[in-house]
C-alpha cells in the first residue's frame, strides 16, 4: 500500500529515562490520534518471550459509545478490526523500528466495560532477557502504575 504513511523515527535519545516499553506505547498512542482521532488515555507495554503486548484503555469515540449503548458492540468491533487491518502496516513497521526486530504476525482485539484495546505483536526471535526482566519487575511492582505506564489527557 503505497499511501500508508511511513512509521516515525522516534528520538530516544530526547529522553534518557524513556525505556522501550514507553516509548512503544507512547507511539501506539499517537499513531490512534493521528489515525483514529481519538487515542486512549492509558498505555502500557508488556514484552513476553517472543511476543509484545500493547494494552491501552479508554480512547471511544462518542459515535462508538453511542453503538455501544444501543447493544450494536459487534458494530464497533467489526469497524476497530478493519481499521486495525488498514493500520496493520503502519503499525508493524513502527514496532520493527523501536525493537530492531522482525515482526511476524499482528493481531488487534476491542473490549468492552471497560474500553479496553489490546495490540499483539509476534516477533522473529525472543527478546532480550533485560526487556523481559523490565517486564516482570514492572509487574509485580506495587505501584497500580509504574513509570513505563504512558497516561494522556482525555479532552472530553
Amino acid at each position: 500500500m503505497s499511501d500508508v504513511p511511513q512509521p516515525p523515527k522516534p528520538s530516544l535519545e530526547d529522553e534518557a529515562s524513556t525505556s522501550l516499553r514507553a516509548a512503544i506505547s507512547r507511539e501506539m498512542v499517537k499513531a490512534m490520534k493521528a489515525f483514529y482521532g481519538k487515542g486512549p488515555t492509558k498505555a502500557k507495554s508488556y514484552f513476553l518471550d517472543d511476543m509484545l503486548f500493547v494494552v491501552m484503555r479508554g480512547g471511544m469515540t462518542q459515535g462508538e459509545k453511542t453503538l455501544l449503548e444501543a447493544g450494536e458492540a459487534d458494530a464497533v468491533r467489526a469497524f476497530r478490526q478493519r481499521f486495525e487491518n488498514i493500520m496493520a502496516e503502519r503499525l508493524i513497521g513502527t514496532i520493527e523500528q523501536l525493537t530492531e526486530r522482525k515482526v511476524l504476525t499482528y493481531q488487534s482485539q476491542v473490549l468492552f466495560d471497560p474500553d479496553i484495546v489490546i495490540e499483539v505483536f509476534f516477533f522473529d526471535k525472543a527478546h532480550a532477557p533485560q526487556a523481559i526482566k523490565e517486564t516482570a519487575d514492572a509487574l509485580l511492582s506495587e505501584e497500580e502504575d509504574d513509570a513505563d505506564t504512558v497516561t494522556f489527557d482525555d479532552p472530553e
